[in-house]
């Protein structure tokens, strides 16, 4: 599903983002990404949607290689991988249908697809009947699983999420985790980037920890130790 081979990432001549990451994720698994602040897993994140293009190296994903994407095939790539962040970027004059619909409306999908789509989505992420809320009517908690629900529109065979539960109590947490869990079960690999290190000696998944830009420690079924 994702595979890195060799892959490096320079900031200038001194600053290390990556450095010779090789990684293969398969598909259906479940990732946790961690390490101190500064440690390269932003980077790496951003390779992988192709926010950031790559020194050195490869980077596979599903079979496609995407180190020197054209801008063109960009969206389609981010079709594939759905992004979740820790700030939410929810539009605040957009209802929660209008929200998850607006991923839909901007890649041309008919309106009477959209109209099928979203609730579904929503449904999945426990957000049924809020469909006419603004985000400033919601959680902290609620507006994240929109977040999730846009980001599960176009069936992505992979959800990246970034300190998805950062902002987030442990209630929230917890739930914005067990829905991860759910989409992970449907088949959806996850790699996810968290400083939680409750959530991941929870999760009882593999653990990728990066320090100083390369992964030093892949634990099957690990914890996160540092």
């Amino acid at each position: 599903m994702i595979r890195l081979k060799n892959l490096n990432k320079m900031y200038g001549p001194q600053i290390v983002g990556v450095k010779n990451v090789n990684l293969h994720i398969r598909p259906g698994e479940f990732v946790s990404i961690v390490g101190q602040s500064g440690t390269g897993k932003t980077t790496l994140i951003k390779l992988l949607i192709a926010e950031e293009v790559p020194t050195s190296g490869l980077i596979q994903i599903g079979g496609w290689e995407i180190s020197r994407i054209r801008s063109n095939d960009i969206p389609r790539l981010r079709r594939q991988i759905g992004v979740v962040f820790q700030d939410f970027k929810l539009l605040p004059k957009k209802t929660v249908f209008e929200n998850v619909a607006f991923a839909l409306e901007v890649a041309g999908v008919p309106g009477r697809r959209i109209r099928e789509v979203v609730p579904q989505v929503l449904r999945i992420v426990n957000l049924a009947g809020m469909e006419r809320r603004y985000p400033e009517q919601l959680s902290g908690g609620q507006q994240q699983r929109v977040v999730i629900a846009r980001a599960l529109v176009h069936r992505p065979k992979i959800i990246v999420a970034d300190e998805p539960t950062g902002n987030l109590d442990s209630l929230n947490t917890r739930e914005v985790i067990d829905i991860l869990k759910k989409i992970n079960e449907f088949g959806t690999t996850i790699v996810l980037v968290t400083h939680n290190r409750e959530v991941v000696n929870a999760l009882k998944k593999r653990v990728l920890t990066l320090q100083d830009g390369e992964i030093i420690a892949d634990h099957e079924e690990g914890k996160y130790l540092i």
